[in-house]
């Protein structure tokens, strides 16, 4: 019997059951207000995923754009095409998963039914292409080369394909317009990476990446995707919880990509194409008099540019390809085709990305610097056989001797000895091999002026910046090199490239006299592109703007109206006064007429009363390689620039080739005879095209002048030997550069 009062352990009693039930309402209390936070609180959310659950979306791919010539012409179009597809959610449904249906399919396109079913088979880290990637409520396409035929079995035999589609799809297309090819200005179209659906899935319209998108990976295609690509349209369906479709739950139309009209004129286009390939199949078959082999002509780049705007009229690029191999996704042996060595890489565009030694095209920036340290137009400069600085030998081409000229004169026959004189004059004020704290660097500083050693803007893709390889670029490239130089210098060597190493190991960063003389005409370490020399020349033609190239003159909506204009920029001027403009446009017509290029024109009997032409011949020497040619001109309305890897002189490489590309535009003919009634393009096209209520531009009636033949093609791409790499040259080979 216990000895504890009944009293007392009543009250201990009370005590648990009242800390009981305070625990069982405090238990009561956190699930109902769990309840009504979830119930009342958030309801409204949890109903509306619980509906999204059923609710599964289906994606319509807009047509993309159309690119435009500046005429109206398509130069990137959408081709309609046949497309089969095949509905996973119909196979499901089905006894078998489709395997019959997949079957008969296979029959009727006439292909093995394993590469159908791997089509439509959903990609995972464990499935291997061929499969689909998109969504599985998507209709996915097994082919888009369907025959009329083969279309009409599908569809007449309904009750045979059950959840099988053929109906015509809108597919990319480079339709060559008049044959020109441009593949490298248009550029292409591949699918999209799973990295780039990721990033762009909480986006809408046209940021959103969806897995059956086709982006622009070069060119046009590429800068402009976002205006070309259009807003994807969605179809929602409701499914059952088996992934069964039970109803629609409405969904928006897919909204047409803008188009995009360009600068570009597509026979102005086939001309220079045509004529920078004649040039090179020309130079193949002359003989190279210092290696007595014919000149290979690897690979070269031509371009037309409006010289009051800035706008690129024509751009070529070779070796080139059809930009159609990309149509529908290029093959395994496309794709090598175009990115191998023996290729020569032809998806290179080497208008933008082609950097060499410019040679004496560079001399018209020289001429500048000069004046603006100082020395007069009116003067007279020592035009000697040779000169001899630093202990090397530095000739004026094939020996030639003038005298005393101008610098007017010196432009015109292009000569060398001139340029060294100054170069080395200012070297030796700026302090030579020991500089001034602050020193002068005309030839330096005016090259950036005229907007060396950067890129342009031009709206194009992957643009490179050439070099201007002043007391800056000295010291950086000294020290990136410095012990390669050194161990290489250490085995002893007696090469060429050994004695250069020798040097540059020990004062590799000093701008020596030979740097000053070499870079004054265009050789040493300097590369330029030819976009660039198009900018400088354009430049000197319309009175000192340095305009922005551009391609792009506006984006016009699928019914023609104007969406965005795309107005020139203007970048910067030149340092040159009107009187020093004025002196090198006068040179550079003596060029034309008595100079360097006067075999190619006066002497070919170009009407210079009548169109005056200017020009400036290059030929860049390149160790290891034969010359590079170069000629840079203008006319009071287009900039016309060529260059050709390993092509010979600037003229004699390069001459004919750009006086037929003038003849085009103007309606000149070999007897030079000018008829506008011939002429491609006698003024650059100023206005936008005009648009029928469809959206097609309304052409105007074309007049052509007898093409040039191309050279022969092979493989897709036009067959060149030899990859291009830019060269580093120290010093001048042989001890001159060339006119």
């Amino acid at each position: 019997m216990s000895n504890i009062p009944e009293t007392g352990r009543t009250r201990r009693v009370t005590i648990r059951l009242v800390v009981l039930q305070i625990l069982v309402l405090s238990l009561l209390a956190t699930l109902g207000g769990r309840l009504w936070y979830l119930q009342i609180r958030t309801g409204s959310q949890y109903v509306a995923k619980s509906q999204g659950n059923h609710i599964r979306e289906v994606v319509e791919p807009a047509i993309r754009g159309e690119i435009l010539d500046a005429s109206g012409r398509v130069l990137a179009g959408n081709q309609t095409k046949l497309v089969v597809s095949v509905s996973r959610t119909s196979l499901l449904q089905q006894k078998d998963h489709g395997k019959a249906v997949l079957s008969r399919l296979a029959d009727v396109l006439g292909v093995p039914a394993k590469d159908v079913q791997e089509k439509v088979r959903l990609c995972d880290a464990k499935t291997p292409q061929p499969c689909w990637n998109g969504s599985p409520y998507q209709p996915i396409p097994v082919t888009q080369q369907a025959t009329t035929q083969q279309a009409m079995q599908i569809m007449e035999r309904r009750e045979d394909f059950p959840g099988v589609t053929a109906q015509p799809t809108a597919v990319r297309q480079y339709p060559l317009p008049d044959g020109a090819n441009a593949a490298q200005v248009l550029g292409y179209l591949s699918p999209v990476t799973d990295d780039e659906v990721s990033k762009s899935a909480d986006k809408t319209g046209r940021d959103r990446r969806l897995p059956s998108d086709q982006v622009g990976r070069a060119g046009l295609e590429s800068v402009y995707d976002n205006d070309l690509r259009g807003t994807t349209g969605v179809d929602k369906l409701e499914v059952d919880n088996l992934g069964r479709v039970i109803g629609s739950a409405g969904g928006t139309p897919a909204q047409p990509g803008n188009n995009l009209v360009t600068s570009i004129d597509a026979r102005v286009q086939k001309s220079v194409e045509d004529n920078l390939l004649q040039a090179m199949s020309d130079a193949r078959k002359t003989v190279d008099t210092v290696t007595n082999q014919p000149f290979a002509a690897d690979s070269g780049a031509a371009l037309v540019m409006d010289v009051h705007t800035g706008r690129i009229i024509a751009m070529a690029s070779a070796p080139t390809y059809d930009p159609n191999l990309w149509v529908g996704g290029i093959s395994a042996n496309d794709y090598q085709s175009l990115t191998n060595q023996d290729s020569n890489y032809p998806l290179l565009n080497r208008a933008i990305q082609g950097q060499s030694a410019p040679g004496s095209t560079f001399k018209v920036v020289s001429t500048s610097a000069a004046v603006q340290a100082g020395y007069s137009l009116d003067g007279h400069y020592s035009c000697p056989p040779s000169m001899t600085i630093g202990g090397r030998e530095f000739k004026n081409f094939e020996g030639e001797s003038f005298g005393d000229i101008s610098l007017e004169k010196a432009l015109e026959i292009s000569c060398d000895t001139v340029f060294y004189g100054l170069a080395y004059d200012q070297w030796v004020q700026d302090g030579g091999i020991k500089p001034k704290a602050n020193p002068g660097d005309w030839f330096f500083k005016t090259a950036h002026q005229f907007g060396l050693g950067a890129k342009t803007g031009i709206d194009l893709p992957a643009e490179v910046t050439g070099r201007v390889p002043d007391r800056q670029w000295k010291q950086s490239f000294y020290d990136s090199n410095k012990d390669a130089w050194c161990a290489q210098a250490a085995k002893g060597g007696q090469a060429y490239a050994d004695q250069i190493a020798r040097e540059n190991c020990i004062d590799g960063y000093q701008m020596r006299a030979g740097d000053a003389v070499n870079y004054a005409i265009g050789q040493g370490d300097t590369l330029v592109t030819p976009v660039q020399m198009a900018r400088i020349y354009s430049a000197l033609a319309n009175g000192g703007t340095l305009y922005r190239p551009t391609i792009a003159k506006a984006v016009v909506s699928p019914s023609g109206q104007l969406v965005r204009d795309i107005a020139p920029h203007v970048d910067g001027k030149l340092p040159d006064d009107d009187k020093t403009l004025q002196y090198i446009d006068q040179a550079t017509a003596g060029v034309i007429t008595s100079g360097t290029a006067a075999w190619k024109f006066a002497g070919a009997g170009w009407p210079q009363g009548k169109i005056e032409l200017h020009a400036k011949t290059g030929t860049a020497e390149v160790y290891g390689k034969q010359t590079t040619s170069w000629l840079t001109t203008y006319s009071a309305d287009y900039a016309v620039v060529m260059t050709i890897s390993q092509g010979g002189t600037g003229s004699g490489g390069s001459g004919d080739a750009v006086r037929r590309i003038y003849q085009a535009l103007y309606g000149v003919d070999d007897k030079g005879n000018v008829d506008t009634g011939k002429a491609l393009l006698p003024k650059p096209q100023t206005d936008l095209p005009k648009f029928n209520p469809d959206g097609t531009a309304v052409l105007a009636q074309a007049t052509f002048l007898d093409p040039v033949q191309p050279a022969g093609t092979s493989g897709g791409y036009l067959a060149l030997p030899a990859a291009l790499e830019p060269a580093r040259v120290s010093g001048s080979v042989n001890g001159r550069g060339r006119a």
